[in-house]
């Protein structure tokens, strides 16, 4: 990842300014430690700061067309950059870069490029031929971006709300699967799937075309000129993506080294001993960082800075992650894959137990995706980040998307007593007797969320210190004088609220945060599906009273196939191992 800043159209061209813009750009450091850079064209400014994935030696930013016309900043990658530089054959790069092709498809094509941009991206594009400008950001919106509004009518974009929430009058999160053009002065949706309408869908499961989507989501994000590695909690989402991954590695004869993998929990969670037993069995080299609920509680503050959100269940994910990434980020590794947006698009987690029928099925897990880039993608982003690593996340792949949300999900319905458990699509895709990519009983694991995997006393012991160490009795009476916003509810979001309000005072900061009811991390629609919740609303996993390694028996992973089942859903044949476009480099051990 990187970080990236403009400021478009203010009414200062002066030195002055432009040391204000890059004194406000260093504030994204933490994202591309690797290389900073700047471009002005009047009372334009374009900043970056460098994450060096792809093409270290030649790819700084901003980058340019030809001539120098057209300038861009950039945050992502880009994996089909290869084919798009067959199509702009009468173009010259100067840079390996994947993100090189951007000014040149918009000199081609204008400003309706972006859906021919397969991968994940945030980026300010400046036409200085009329001094016109487009932003974007990617259709899910795994990158993080922010757009902002001065007093002198200036337009601020940055990867980061720390970038600009001190300098604007006003902002927000730019939407993910959008556009800013300055021509029509206003944004529009460029990502518009069949499935965003919510009619519920009724195509029939084909296990070997899900498998085979995947694998290419995965093997499409190996391209890379640095070490790399896997994050792998042990669940059934970041196993597959390791399997894969190792699976690849050993089928390329151009890597000789083997997969490293990343774990981290407090000592004896689940996570660390379900990973360690993964991680045997794919044959990886895996690291196992321990920490204890105090190092958690110790870098919350941290935690919430880089974050820049106070969402309960975010912040509990995310302490582990921001530990995990400093350690991985130590060891010379600069880009991880992860298994987020698997849970959003199945339905895995567990409170989908008790979805009523299959369109309310559907119509949450729409309702999850869409909302990713205010949680999941956030954290993932963000925590990574913070330490200058960079997360993919090959289930938030367009193409694997569009495949798995066409399914009828009364596949994906969750019915303990048929053998489907949650996301039992994606397990059975992968069930292969011949060539088993993982163990049945990892397969078939119960969905674990991250801050509860990473041991339940962590979050067990977050509610503790801020009840007897921040936050008084007194203190939640005034709540909801003190925050009339998202009114924290209990004493670990008051907590959380106070740290994130001394960081970003602005009300623009706080309305960038999400509210409202949730349990195991539920919307508020879903939690309409059960009455007992509404008096249990905690996000955590375990909130799903009922549900929890009681719905099914572990050892019952063999799932029977319906009467009216296709031979496609019955026979699953190997698939064959896919050739890799991009060559990497992997750390030696």
């Amino acid at each position: 990842m990187c970080g990236i800043l403009a400021v478009l159209g203010c009414s200062d061209d002066s030195q002055a300014k432009r040391v204000r813009v890059l004194d406000l750009s260093r504030r994204l450091r933490h994202r591309g430690p690797d290389w900073s850079g700047i471009y002005q064209h009047g009372n334009f400014f374009l900043a970056h700061q460098r994450l060096a994935v792809i093409d270290p030696a030649s790819g700084d930013q901003p980058l340019f067309n030809e001539n120098k016309t057209i300038a861009v900043t950039v945050n992502g990658e880009i994996y089909n950059h290869e084919e798009l530089r067959k199509r702009l054959l009468n173009h010259k790069f100067r840079t390996g870069s994947d993100c090189d092709v951007i000014a040149h498809l918009y000199e081609e094509f204008g400003e309706n490029f972006i859906d021919m941009l397969d991968g994940m991206f945030s980026f300010v594009l400046l036409d200085t031929r009329d001094n016109s400008f487009i932003v974007a950001r990617d259709a899910i919106g795994i990158t993080s971006l922010y757009i902002g509004w001065g007093v002198d009518g200036s337009i601020w974009i940055s990867s980061e709300l720390k970038g600009l929430n001190d300098d604007c009058e006003h902002f927000q999160c730019f939407p993910p699967g959008h556009m800013y053009s300055s021509k029509e002065g206003s944004l529009r949706r460029w990502y518009n799937p069949v499935w965003f309408s919510e009619s519920v869908p009724s195509t029939p499961y084909e296990p070997l075309a899900l498998r085979r989507a995947f694998e290419n989501a995965v093997i499409k994000r190996l391209m890379t000129d640095v070490p790399f590695g896997a994050l792998l909690s042990g669940g059934l989402d970041s196993s597959l993506v390791a399997a894969i991954t190792a699976r690849q590695l050993k089928a390329d004869k151009q890597r000789s080294a083997p997969l490293h993998s990343f774990c981290v929990g407090l000592e004896g969670s689940p996570d660390l001993k379900a990973a360690r037993e993964v991680a045997d069995y794919l044959g990886t080299v895996h690291h196992e960082f321990h920490f204890t609920v105090q190092d958690g509680i110790d870098a919350i503050e941290d935690v919430i800075y880089h974050i820049e959100s106070y969402d309960v269940t975010t912040i509990r994910a995310s302490t582990p992650m921001f530990l995990m990434s400093r350690k991985i980020k130590s060891i010379g590794v600069k880009m991880v894959l992860s298994g987020e947006g698997s849970d959003e698009i199945f339905g895995g987690y567990l409170y989908f137990h008790k979805a009523p029928n299959k369109e309310e099925f559907h119509h949450e897990t729409c309702r999850k995706i869409k909302a990713l880039h205010l949680y999941d993608c956030l954290r993932a982003n963000k925590a990574t980040s913070a330490w200058g690593l960079e997360a993919r996340v090959p289930f938030l792949d367009k193409e694997f998307i569009n495949i798995a949300m066409d399914i009828d999900p009364a596949w994906k319905m969750i019915d303990p007593e048929k053998g489907r458990i949650e996301k039992w699509v994606l397990r059975r895709a992968f069930d292969d007797e011949e060539y088993p990519y993982l163990p049945k009983h990892i397969l078939y694991r119960q969905k674990e969320q991250f801050s509860d995997g990473v041991g339940y006393s962590w979050i067990d012991g977050l509610k503790e210190h801020a009840a007897q160490n921040q936050v008084t009795d007194k203190m939640m009476q005034n709540a909801a004088n003190i925050f009339p916003y998202n009114t924290p509810a209990t004493k670990e979001a008051y907590y959380y609220r106070m740290i994130f309000e001394r960081f970003f005072p602005q009300n623009s900061a706080r309305l960038t945060v999400p509210g409202g009811a949730t349990v195991a991390c539920s919307t508020a629609k879903a939690v309409e599906w059960d009455a007992s919740w509404s008096g249990n609303l905690d996000p955590s996993g375990r909130a799903a009273l009922g549900v929890h390694l009681s719905a099914y028996n572990h050892q019952q992973h063999v799932a029977p196939v319906s009467a009216t089942a296709t031979p496609s859903d019955i026979i699953i044949d190997n698939v064959p191992r896919m050739e890799v476009g991009a060559q990497g480099l992997a750390i030696q051990s």
